[in-house]
């Protein structure tokens, strides 16, 4: 006799729910592309999983963040409690917005690096968003992606275990014809191009 009240049943339903959503969010950290959010208005729960999964955040003055998940009977499950304190680098402030699910406001994320930059409106900010992509893309994207896959290694890793990695990585970088490009580039000050990637 089969129940779809059993709890074990119910237990693993939930459990590949969860991570779904996982995964989701985490194919955001594993784009190979940098991936700016531009956040105005409230941030909260989801949101900061989200925003949390993204490479570089900027704000504008008015927005604000809460970890509200305690509010509603459960710990966040799709990624906060893994990457904020890791943004932030202070785990006791982290586990006071966790446990209290309290506001943090804009310069309070500005101050504590959650946010890189705040701006005065939702236009300043989408400005500001666009600039900078504008200026990554610019950039070698060998370099940039590159860039990306070591910084994110080695935030999981020991110093010398990133060390090594870039280096593995880089006996095959080095030869890149981007390298020659921004060498002959700054050498007749000119500004690259880049072929995609």
């Amino acid at each position: 006799m089969q129940s779809d009240e059993d709890v074990a049943r119910k237990a693993k339903f939930m459990k590949e729910h969860v991570t779904e959503f996982q995964n989701c969010f985490s194919e955001i950290e594993k784009c190979p592309k940098p991936v700016i959010a531009a956040i105005h208005g409230a941030c909260i729960g989801s949101g900061v999983d989200l925003i949390c999964a993204c490479d570089i955040r900027y704000s504008t003055k008015d927005a604000w963040f809460s970890v509200k998940e305690v509010d509603v009977g459960l710990a966040a499950d799709i990624g906060t409690l893994q990457r904020l304190p890791k943004i932030v680098g202070n785990d006791g402030l982290v586990r006071e917005w966790v446990y209290t699910a309290r506001r943090i406001s804009s310069e309070e994320a500005l101050h504590t690096g959650l946010v890189s930059n705040i701006y005065e409106n939702r236009d300043f900010l989408l400005s500001a968003a666009f600039e900078l992509a504008s200026c990554i893309a610019s950039k070698s994207p060998v370099a940039v992606q590159g860039s990306k896959i070591v910084m994110n290694y080695s935030r999981d890793h020991s110093v010398q275990e990133g060390l090594d990695f870039v280096a593995n990585r880089n006996q095959f970088m080095l030869q890149s014809e981007d390298l020659i490009k921004s060498v002959l580039a700054t050498l007749q000050k000119e500004a690259p191009e880049f072929s995609k990637l």
